[in-house]
């Protein structure tokens, strides 16, 4: 069985009247992911023994018996977690994340952790330790990163949801290039407890789903303050699916000119169909301007590294993680752990991080950076004094064939530009399907105010009902 024609309220339904069983739905979701895993790749570890919770609530809990998909970044107990780097290819914690504590309150099933870019440190998921994973509309194209795993499992009906994680784009991106919704929610709404952390002023988990109401039931479920996580926020959370069908007469939606401008062509046709759709429904619309969006990259590499450097640096080849052997002395053992057990580019960021944060390079790029982040954030807050939402494209281009770029790291770290100014200012943002270019999904990007999920829920389920995305579904993934 594959979910390219269910959400979570249809399974949901047929769970409740008895048409489907939560164990037959566990056992042929697995039986589905092997049998076509093989090409996509999608996943770093699948639960053959994937079980649903015992005394399922169908009424009460919209999740039960739903199998979900977890990127492997995102901590679960007793099931193997790698971020997918080499240090840790054999690590199995001993606790679960907040997020994963909160959906097994739900009864939500578990059927593995999906692959992605080491560390989240990508944005084509060519960076991982077991290999890359494809994008089911192409398989010669990346599916975008570092959720890439998650995303392909959606977007082929391997799941019908998944989490991600996003620090500069990676959940909107790969949401983008494989015909998906994927939000990253406002930074405190969601615990970081048990998320591998990458950039910690960064790091968001959020949900990828085909449709926005799915996402909705899960960001429901997991929200919420924490009492692990003191970055996160106590204002009481709303029940999201409450947007979804809402009128978006009257909403007052800014386009975007420095993201419009990024993109021409076909793709700029699409996007801006979307944004005449919203108008004709009665939103209105106006042009703003981010000047500042032309800074957002490298203000992003040198904070996101910087704290990346830090972060990484209890992976010593002693505590726990991969220990090279060979070695001659302690030093040795921590040279060598690390150089064996990381990868390219993740090592390259901790150089680029470690150097921002010496002595000498401190005053010079990290203080200025965090400066630039700060007009970054007031720029949005002025324009957000006047809109309700904003709006362009997700990402500059379709997805792009494998192997192309990964061996040009700047062209990889300009793809993020269009997603990244959203961290940096700790907004919620989201990418919605806004149609095909070659034959390739592009997605249409929705920021709101700080703690304002609702109106890009509102505005993304509306153009999901406008251009029904959701009945697209790749060639070759059906039954």
């Amino acid at each position: 069985m594959n979910y390219l024609n269910e959400d979570i309220d249809s399974l949901n339904e047929k769970l409740a009247q008895g048409s489907l069983s939560a164990e037959k739905l566990a056992q042929d979701t697995v039986a589905n992911i092997k049998k076509t895993d093989d090409q996509l790749n999608a996943w770093i570890t699948v639960q053959e023994d994937a079980k649903p919770a015992a005394d399922l609530d169908f009424a009460k809990n919209k999740l039960a018996g739903i199998p979900i998909a977890i990127k492997d970044n995102i901590i679960t107990d007793g099931v193997k977690t790698t971020a997918a780097s080499h240090i840790l290819d054999n690590y199995i914690p001993v606790y679960d994340a907040t997020v994963i504590e909160r959906l097994k309150k739900a009864q939500a099933t578990f059927v593995g952790k999906t692959n992605m870019d080491e560390f989240a440190m990508g944005s084509s998921t060519e960076h991982s330790y077991f290999g890359a994973t494809h994008n089911p509309w192409n398989l010669d194209k990346v599916p975008g990163g570092s959720s890439g795993g998650s995303a392909v499992a959606v977007a082929s009906g391997q799941v019908v949801a998944a989490l991600g994680s996003d620090t500069g784009g990676s959940i909107r991106q790969p949401a983008a290039f494989n015909g998906i919704f994927g939000i990253k929610p406002t930074y405190g709404r969601v615990s970081r407890w048990g998320l591998i952390a990458f950039g910690s002023s960064l790091d968001e988990i959020g949900v990828m789903s085909k449709r926005a109401k799915s996402a909705a039931e899960v960001l429901n479920v997991i929200a919420g303050s924490d009492e692990h996580d003191s970055t996160l926020s106590t204002r009481e959370v709303p029940d999201f699916t409450q947007f979804i069908g809402q009128d978006v007469k009257g909403l007052r939606v800014a386009v975007v000119k420095e993201y419009m401008d990024a993109v021409d062509g076909e793709m700029r046709k699409v996007i801006q169909a979307q944004i005449d759709a919203l108008e004709n429904a009665g939103a209105i619309i106006s042009e703003v301007s981010l000047p500042l969006t032309k800074y957002v990259v490298p203000d992003y590499y040198i904070i996101a590294s910087s704290e990346a450097s830090s972060n990484l640096q209890r992976y010593d080849g002693i505590r726990y993680g991969y220990r090279a052997e060979d070695t001659k002395n302690l030093l040795d053992v921590y040279v060598k752990s690390r150089s064996e057990g990381f990868g390219t580019e993740v090592k390259r960021r901790i150089m680029l991080g470690s150097f921002a944060l010496s002595a000498g390079s401190y005053d010079r790029f990290f203080r200025q950076a965090a400066k630039v982040r700060t007009l970054i954030c007031d720029e949005f807050d002025e324009i957000f004094a006047n809109n309700d939402v904003m709006v362009g494209p997700t990402t500059t281009e379709p997805a792009f064939d494998i192997g192309s770029e990964i061996s040009d790291p700047i062209k990889m770290y300009n793809n993020d530009i269009l997603t990244i100014s959203a961290n940096l200012a700790g907004i919620p943002a989201a990418s919605v399907p806004a149609g095909l270019v070659d034959g390739m999904p592009v997605g249409l990007q929705i920021m709101a105010k700080r703690f304002d999920e609702g109106s890009i829920f509102k505005t993304a389920d509306f153009i999901e009902r406008t251009n029904k995305f959701y009945e697209k579904t790749p060639a070759g993934m059906e039954d």
